[in-house]
């Protein structure tokens, strides 16, 4: 007796599902003739009827794969609508969009909408097998209109130039040179506490440039046996910002990312950089000279500073504790460039998102229908004890006051620096000096009584220099 092979699934494609549809609606043909002339089933044909504006509706739009058979629905439609949107501007435009950027740009959506989503090689292929979507000789129906970028919100303060609006919201950068005197205790500004911050961030707030710190030393002690590409903030021998190299590094990182953005500067700097080599993925949009605006909004200027400031009273804090009798100017002079550069970029990183993308639509340095009042508490930390919210806003904007006269602790050292090794520089820690601090740490927490949360930070800390000790 033989056994009966398991009947073939015959699925139809978009283009003869629509055939389907129109024998039933333009003949007297029923669902079983239609059905034995497809060489399929009968509750095929009637699947196909209750799904007739659908069909008509993907049929209708140009932009389906009429040739597919079966129409998965992607789990992260938000995700696929929206990349399909930008994917139509982009064509519209005639912008070369390759596979990376379309990756890049469905991850920059998935972290706008708060979506824990990384696109991946396979997710692009039925992306685009979904949408119809080719690059090539591969033909792409053109989509019945094209969706439009919303207006731009008014522009009260400057009129930027008119190419802005060729950019989205996420490709759209400002920056500013942000003086900072890094280790200024309240009622007193040394000569040789001054940095420049160089800040970078887009109108999204999705993505903050790595810190570019000049300062005048070309080699502080404190960097000694450090590696650069340890350091938090890159950092130049100059108070000077060195334009033409940060400027190659942004436009080549955005040429690896398959991108063209907008970067918004200050007249003058553009009028320096007139001699520079063509970027080729950076564009530089200045800003009139008569403009007040800023190229980066100032609240997110002073939002970094406050953070900053309130960062280095608890250090000094935590130095007077330890040290009985210490004025605030004493433990001041104990702070060095490499202390400045963690606790700039721990700064950097706690400038919130929305405040970043409010800021730029108030500025008018972004489109936008509504510009979102950024709550106070978003601008400013907690005012630190001691201080009065005056006294904490006074000293945030400390760099408008006169510097006092005096000698660089870290230009000149110390006498207890001297005998601490060769050349009077403080010998490197060991990796036993690193296991017994952890241990000291560790018994320190613990007699503290602390939370659990403290000690998860400390177990991933202690498991990080613990492989570090393998190398």
């Amino acid at each position: 007796m033989e056994l009966c092979s398991k009947k073939k699934l015959h699925a139809l494609s978009l283009a003869e599902k629509i055939q389907v549809l129109e024998l039933l609606d333009e003949s007297k043909m029923s669902q079983s003739e239609v059905a034995r002339r497809f060489q399929v089933s009968q509750p095929q044909i009637s699947r196909i009827c209750k799904n007739k504006e659908k069909l008509l509706a993907d049929w209708c739009s140009g932009t389906a794969n009429r040739e597919r058979k079966r129409k998965r629905e992607s789990k992260y439609s938000g995700i696929d609508e929206a990349l399909l949107c930008w994917y139509h501007i982009a064509q519209a435009k005639a912008w070369d969009v390759t596979g990376p950027m379309l990756l890049h740009k469905a991850k920059e959506l998935a972290d706008i909408m708060g979506q824990d989503f990384v696109p991946s090689i396979g997710w692009l292929v039925r992306w685009k097998r979904r949408n119809n979507v080719g690059f090539g000789a591969r033909h792409v129906v053109a989509p019945p209109f094209i969706p439009e970028l919303p207006p731009p919100a008014p522009m009260p303060q400057a009129q930027l130039p008119l190419s802005l609006k060729d950019f989205s919201p996420e490709d759209i950068f400002g920056c500013a040179e942000v003086p900072l005197l890094y280790r200024a205790v309240p009622g007193r500004v040394g000569v040789c506490d001054r940095v420049q911050v160089l800040l970078c961030a887009n109108s999204r707030g999705t993505e903050k440039r790595r810190l570019l710190v000049s300062g005048l030393q070309a080699a502080p002690r404190c960097f000694f046996g450090i590696s650069s590409e340890a350091l938090p903030a890159s950092y130049h021998p100059d108070l000077a910002i060195p334009w033409s190299e940060w400027l190659a590094q942004f436009d080549g990182d955005m040429g690896r990312q398959g991108r063209q953005v907008a970067l918004l500067l200050a007249a003058r700097v553009v009028e320096e950089l007139a001699g520079l080599p063509g970027l080729g993925h950076v564009k530089l949009l200045p800003l009139s000279a008569a403009s007040t605006t800023p190229s980066l909004p100032s609240s997110v200027v002073q939002a970094f500073k406050a953070h900053y400031r309130r960062r280095l009273l608890g250090k000094l804090a935590a130095v007077q504790s330890e040290r009985a009798g210490t004025s605030l100017a004493e433990a001041g002079a104990g702070i060095t460039v490499l202390d400045a550069l963690h606790m700039a970029a721990a700064a950097w990183a706690k400038v919130p998102l929305q405040l970043i993308v409010s800021s730029f639509v108030q500025e008018g340095l972004a489109p936008g229908k509504t510009a979102l009042a950024p709550h106070k508490a978003s601008e400013m930390p907690p005012v630190p004890g001691g201080l009065s919210l005056e006294e904490f806003s006074r000293f945030v904007d400390l760099e408008g006051e006169e510097p006092v006269s005096g000698v660089c602790k870290e230009e000149v050292g110390t006498e207890d620096q001297a005998g601490g090794g060769e050349d009077g520089l403080e010998p490197l820690p060991t990796k036993a000096d690193a296991l017994r601090a952890l241990g000291t740490l560790r018994r320190w927490i613990e007699c503290k009584g602390t939370g659990p949360e403290l000690f998860a930070n400390f177990y991933a800390c202690e498991e990080e220099v613990e492989r570090l000790c393998c190398l």
